[in-house]
């Protein structure tokens, strides 16, 4: 099942849709709720508390994610001095995406491999929608975490960095594009993306493993 969220063909392209849907959806929800959780309301006046993809979705984001193979969503907007605890809540806010595609993941494939395990009669284009939304929501999982602005990865950074170099980080973000769109070009990403890929579909293979479903 291993495979990159960048790669397309015709068939990928539509049985994919999904999965990039699910996966941007879940991810902005998840930063949403769990920004509310820690005290911050802003998600909730902003229209973002939903799981509606309509109010997640940038438009030109998702274009670049089928034309360029990469691509963002509307990042959901949060207040850090309304948490109680500003340090933790800016940490969990940012790993709450990442942690909602994994386990969006996990719950797919099990249910792949429990329609197996069961010889349940579904559609073979069902199988790899869901093989789709797994692969889709690991990658999109990873790639949030590298620690460039204004990934996830780099809010869990600059949160425990000192202000001053927390404000000179943010000022690298208006480079961000430009070193996204090396890393693609240059393939750089594969080297990041697979071997941690390939661990995470591991853990989940071991965990399917213990329940009998494989």
């Amino acid at each position: 099942m291993e495979d990159s969220m960048f790669d397309f063909d015709l068939l990928g392209l539509v049985a994919g849709i999904p999965g990039l849907i699910i996966a941007l959806a879940i991810h902005e929800y998840s930063h949403a709720r769990m920004a509310v959780a820690m005290g911050d309301d802003t998600p909730k006046y902003t229209g973002r508390l939903t799981l509606n993809p309509i109010a997640h979705i940038d438009p030109i984001g998702l274009i670049m994610l089928f034309v360029a193979r990469f691509g963002w969503a509307k990042p959901v907007m949060i207040n850090s001095d309304n948490f109680r605890n500003r340090r933790q809540g800016e940490v969990l806010t940012a790993l709450a995406g990442p942690a909602a595609n994994f386990v969006t993941a996990f719950v797919f494939l099990f249910l792949t491999a429990l329609v197996l395990r069961l010889g349940l009669p579904v559609s073979q284009g069902l199988i790899i929608v869901f093989q789709l939304i797994v692969i889709y929501n690991v990658n999109f999982g990873i790639f949030n975490l590298i620690p460039i602005p204004p990934l996830d990865g780099s809010r869990v950074i600059t949160a425990f960095l000192p202000t001053e170099w927390e404000y000179k980080l943010a000022g690298y973000e208006r480079y961000s594009f430009l070193i996204f769109v090396f890393l693609f070009m240059s393939g750089a990403f594969g080297y990041i993306l697979l071997p941690v890929q390939r661990l995470i579909m591991h853990g989940y293979g071991v965990i399917l493993s213990a329940l009998g479903l494989m």
